[in-house]
């Protein structure tokens, strides 16, 4: 697009503009001029006014987005990108280079974008500009390049769209990256909101438009906060968008954000101009008006909501997409990318297994996508059957007309209708089972039923077929027998009350005790030891039972050496108990803090080992644990002094795809994150936290709180390790620890990581696979921030 230079007057010709942009002042930003993405503090490039700025913002832990966003307001909201889907590392740095190029470099000098310059012209300064637009000028004040001709996702006051221009949503919320949705103003003049085929750009299947084929040249936006669709004779075509608020009062963007919405925002510049809005960004006017209802076709793509979900307006009106029984989002932190089965399928072997499956309604829901046949006119008794006994069929629409369509997954283009007549039957497993163990029970009932053809057709075999029945039916007998009290779903042990009662003495010797709970020595001949630990729940009340129920099932099916194994339980009347491994060596605890200094290699080797076991919690389990309560106490050691992380008496179970809870404080104080103090949900990064903290305690080889500290600046760790870190003087942590002092540079990255753990934003902790990796040194640890105390 044609913009006018910094130092330009208004065109004379101001009717080809819906209002005149008028002369801007900018701040010149010279050759070999350089800006370094930085974890301590971010320089930029701001606009004369103050109100944008050009630089890095850090998105997550340790990476970085070049970015122009609104600098005055507290949201420091993004209205452009450079590097969406390439994130880079601290010490990247972007540069308008003495030979007029304007390139990102990462840490490693590595180009990861550069500015695409139109004509001849050689770069002689750059230009944060009050419009929000970034531009690079020749000598002559010619428009090499600006932001406002290559946008992201976002339009601002007077820019234009061309005819070829896009708009490309974002993946999430917080994934900078291209996402399903475009916006594009199509060379024959039309307006188009589109499905893009992702994760390539090209359109697949447009659900909204101008209708303005053959005439539409421009998108404008203007100062008074309307954006509409001009003609070549410069007459209005189509009204998009119009709020009717003056950007001399408010800060304005529209964007098509990653739910495929385009929506229009404003943010009052101050309270005298609110008028009753928020001072934040509040939402004036959008299109589609229901973009679940817009894409309902029987076009390829995952529809608005994503494949095998379907799609509703919530009360803010944004679509919200909805997983049907039996399956779970498909990535938890973005759930517009749809669900999956979290059941076992139904195998094709001709229907023998359908008595294992079930149908679920859903009033009012349909999928626009994934049929294979139709059946008319049926009762829908035979609809459902029919289902059940076709492997390939997944839901099925009945409606009033007695039609059955059949429909396989993926299925595509869901959506909750507003007129009643036509429900949805989803197919699941009976259970909701996410394991193969129904299946395995089939397999046997086939086994049988070939045993016994086998037995009345050939005589030769009775005598084998007779002894493999017989074998066949007692294993079945001991698999499916469970005692009373058992746990459905899980091969753990279900001692007796009586077992344990003897196996410990009649609960004797005492290892430890909790808040809730006592844990006491045993013998009983189980697996490949014969010594037992025995945890029993001192008190249990009847709205916990199915608390006791889930964690122990969960638990029971972990499977990690760093991970003390579950091996049974009880569950009879009133007692509630837990059998675990015994761990010979006890607690980290008195390790740790005992006389004598465990040496470094082995506190390291511990350090490793609970951010694996911590990791495979989080992110390996069938269902996500959060253990809510990491301590020196709940880790264990077993002969060879491998941590084990135990008690998991405060976990908390996250269903399948659920990311985030709510849930009354849990933990032990001094370990536990900040957030648990707040309104807010709580994830697996107070688990991160928790670590943080422990691994600040076997680097230093003390407590996490000394209040007889020699000097009071180091009673609580945490606070002292900031301080050394930032000071340079990480090697007091250890000063008299000469084998650790030996391999300083691994403790200076150790609590660099620590440091990253405990950031009072949740955002900004890493994963604990993350945190794994780091310790091992397979990814490099960036500088974490400094304090902002």
């Amino acid at each position: 697009m044609a913009f006018a230079s910094p130092y330009s007057l208004c065109p004379i010709l101001l009717f080809l503009l819906p209002v005149c942009v008028l002369a801007q002042t900018s701040q010149s930003i010279s050759l070999d001029s350089t800006l370094t993405a930085a974890l301590d503090k971010n320089d930029s490039w701001k606009s004369p006014s103050g109100d944008f700025a050009f630089g890095f913002q850090q998105i997550e832990a340790g990476m970085f987005l070049l970015a122009i966003w609104f600098d005055k307001i507290p949201e420091k909201t993004i209205i452009w990108s450079a590097n969406g889907g390439n994130l880079v590392q601290p010490r990247s740095k972007i540069q308008l280079t003495t030979d007029g190029q304007f390139t990102l470099n990462d840490d490693q000098g590595k180009q990861m974008w550069a500015a695409n310059l139109a004509g001849s012209g050689t770069i002689s300064y750059a230009a944060m500009l009050d419009s929000g637009n970034f531009v690079l000028e020749s000598q002559d004040s010619t428009n090499l390049w600006e932001s406002f001709d290559q946008p992201t996702d976002t339009i601002l006051p007077t820019q234009i769209l061309n005819i070829g221009s896009s708009l490309v949503a974002r993946f999430s919320e917080m994934n900078y990256s291209s996402g399903r949705f475009l916006m594009r103003l199509q060379s024959d003049g039309n307006l188009v909101l589109s499905t893009v085929h992702f994760p390539l750009l090209s359109l697949n299947t447009g659900y909204w438009s101008t209708n303005t084929n053959g005439s539409g040249v421009q998108v404008i936006f203007d100062l008074s906060g309307s954006i509409y669709l001009k003609a070549k004779d410069e007459s209005i075509l189509s009204n998009i968008t119009s709020i009717g608020a003056s950007s001399s009062n408010f800060y304005q963007r529209a964007i098509l954000e990653h739910d495929g919405v385009f929506r229009q925002y404003v943010y009052p510049k101050n309270d005298s101009v609110a008028d009753g809005r928020p001072m934040a960004w509040s939402s004036q006017s959008h299109v589609p008006d229901n973009i679940c209802m817009s894409i309902s076709t029987q076009n390829t793509g995952s529809g608005a909501c994503g494949f095998n979900s379907y799609c509703h307006l919530g009360n803010d009106q944004r679509p919200i997409s909805t997983c049907p029984p039996g399956y779970s989002p498909l990535d938890p932190d973005n759930e517009m990318m749809g669900c999956k089965q979290a059941f076992v399928p139904q195998e094709c072997d001709g229907g023998q297994d359908a008595d294992l499956f079930d149908m679920r309604e859903l009033s009012n829901v349909n999928w626009w996508g994934g049929d294979y046949e139709l059946f008319n006119p049926v009762s829908e008794d035979w609809c459902r059957q029919r289902c059940l006994t076709d492997c390939f069929c997944a839901v099925v629409i009945y409606n009033t007309a007695s039609d059955c369509w059949m429909k396989r997954i993926p299925l595509s283009n869901g959506q909750q209708l507003n007129v009643e007549g036509t429900k949805a039957l989803v197919k699941i497993r009976k259970g909701n089972s996410t394991t193969a163990v129904a299946s395995g029970l089939k397999k046997q009932k086939s086994a049988l039923n070939l045993i016994l053809t086998m037995l009345f057709s050939s005589s030769a075999f009775l005598n084998l077929v007779l002894s493999i029945a017989t074998l066949w039916v007692v294993f079945r007998k001991r698999r499916i027998t469970q005692p009373s009290g058992g746990i459905q779903g899980i091969s753990l042990r279900s001692f007796t009350y009586k077992e344990l009662e003897g196996a410990t003495n009649n609960f004797k010797e005492e290892l430890g005790k909790g808040a809730c709970s006592t844990v006491y020595k045993g013998i009983l001949a189980i697996g490949n030891n014969n010594l037992i630990a025995v945890k029993r729940l001192d008190k249990m009340v009847t709205d916990s039972e199915q608390e006791f129920q889930a964690e122990t099932s969960a638990i029971g099916k972990t499977n990690q050496k760093n991970l003390v194994q579950l091996l049974g339980f009880c569950n009879e009347g009133q007692h509630r108990l837990l059998v675990y491994e015994y761990m010979s060596n006890g607690s980290l605890a008195s390790y740790l803090f005992g006389k004598s200094r465990p040496s470094w290699y082995r506190r390291t080797e511990i350090a490793f080992g609970t951010a694996r076991g911590l990791a495979y919690l989080h992110e390996d389990c069938s269902n996500q644990i959060i253990h809510c309560d990491i301590k020196p106490q709940n880790i264990l050691l077993d002969d060879s002094l491998t941590a084990r992380i135990s008690d998991f008496g405060l976990a908390k179970l996250l269903k399948t795809g659920q990311t985030r809870t709510l849930t009354a404080i849990r933990g032990t104080k001094g370990y536990v994150a900040p957030e648990w103090f707040k309104t807010m949900p709580v994830t697996v990064k107070v688990d991160v936290y928790s670590f943080g903290i422990v691994l600040l305690e076997l680097i230093c080889c003390r407590k996490s709180f000394d209040q007889d500290a020699k000097d009071e600046n180091q009673m609580i760790l945490a606070d002292w390790a900031y301080d050394c870190y930032e000071e340079g003087r990480m090697y007091m942590l250890v000063q008299e620890d000469e084998e650790a002092i030996q391999d300083i540079e691994n403790v200076e990255k150790f609590v660099m990581i620590a440091i990253w753990c405990i950031q009072d934003d949740p955002l900004l902790r890493p994963t604990m696979k993350r945190v794994s990796q780091m310790l091992e040194g397979a990814i490099e640890v960036a500088l974490p921030p400094k304090s902002s105390n």
